[in-house]
């Protein structure tokens, strides 16, 4: 993390981290995000918190009761999730989709000047209300990040299993950045490495997932269609790939293919901890019309001639980086 008012150093990621983005799905990336936009940013979040909520009481940090829940689309709490989308296209979060650092290693992947600019003060995620009624906000309607979920400790959860999910919606890539420090099993963003390439040639549309439409009169079936291979495929890869939890130190990110399977953790903390990460995506300005496209033999047809020629052998010290170890290879 550099310290603010000093100027960054810009560096560029090598052919290895391209590799591992490629052959695993995701790229961690160590203290990005200056203290100042963190701390910032967290107090946007801060501004909106649940009633019970005391910032500077831990001992306060616990889920949401339900007469204090809320599914309002732009603030929306329940039980351990506290999601606050309003200030998505503030130039406070805006500028860290725009860091020349973050975007740099972006256009590394999707080539340069071929991603899509967020709008300052635009409509941010949640504008619309829902995808469907009764049904989750969809990204692709926003023209900002996705906004700041926080995630709260809830011991009760260590007795959960894990269960993936990939996003409906078209885009590229995904950024988690780490707003403050988040230990291991504390409810950081996991993901089942390597699942992008098992996961992206399941479905009609490279980008998209089918929809059923949502019609008042006929309420019964609506949202997502999961395809059958899809769904027995998803089966296979909870049970042969160990998930990596990607904690880390406030200022983190992480990069993320569309297709890759993930969720958000449980926070099982100690400690009492509360996971803050900013959340977005970058698509490819051309995105509307690659999306008509089936998956392509070649799953990096749409990306950077840089990544697709990356091929380097991983080392045991990247995948250690990685949080790799954590799972199987």
């Amino acid at each position: 993390m550099t310290n603010d008012g000093q100027q960054k150093e810009i560096s560029s990621l090598d052919d290895e981290e391209l590799s591992f983005f490629k052959h695993y799905g995701y790229l961690i990336k160590k203290q990005v995000i200056s203290e100042k936009s963190c701390h910032s940013l967290c107090d946007q979040l801060w501004q909106t918190a649940p009633k019970h909520l005391d910032r500077h009481n831990p001992g306060s940090w616990r889920p949401i009761p339900s007469e204090h829940g809320s599914t309002d689309p732009i603030l929306s709490f329940n039980d351990t999730k506290w999601q606050y989308r309003g200030a998505g296209t503030t130039i406070e979060q805006v500028s860290i989709m725009k860091d020349p650092q973050i975007m740099l290693w972006a256009e590394q992947m999707l080539g340069q000047g071929q991603i899509r600019e967020p709008i300052e003060n635009g409509k941010p995620m949640g504008s619309w209300g829902t995808a469907w009624p009764g049904g989750p906000v969809d990204p692709q309607l926003g023209e900002g990040t996705r906004g700041i979920y926080a995630t709260l400790p809830k011991k009760a959860s260590s007795t959960q299993a894990d269960l993936l999910h990939t996003d409906g919606h078209p885009f590229h890539i995904g950024v988690v950045c780490l707003l403050d420090d988040c230990p291991p099993d504390s409810g950081a963003f996991k993901i089942w490495p390597g699942s992008h390439r098992r996961f992206y040639p399941l479905f009609p549309m490279q980008y998209d997932q089918a929809r059923i439409p949502f019609y008042p009169h006929m309420p019964s079936h609506k949202g997502i269609i999961h395809p059958k291979d899809y769904l027995q495929e998803v089966t296979k890869v909870q049970q042969d790939t160990n998930p990596v939890d990607c904690f880390g130190e406030r200022g983190d990110i992480v990069f993320w293919h569309h297709r890759l399977g993930h969720m958000a953790g449980y926070n099982n903390s100690d400690t009492p901890t509360i996971r803050q990460a900013l959340l977005f995506d970058y698509c490819h300005k051309d995105l509307d019309t690659l999306r008509l496209s089936a998956p392509h033999p070649n799953m990096w047809n749409d990306w950077s001639v840089q990544l697709q020629q990356a091929e380097q052998a991983i080392s045991a010290e990247t995948s250690e980086l990685q949080q790799l170890n954590q799972s199987q290879p």
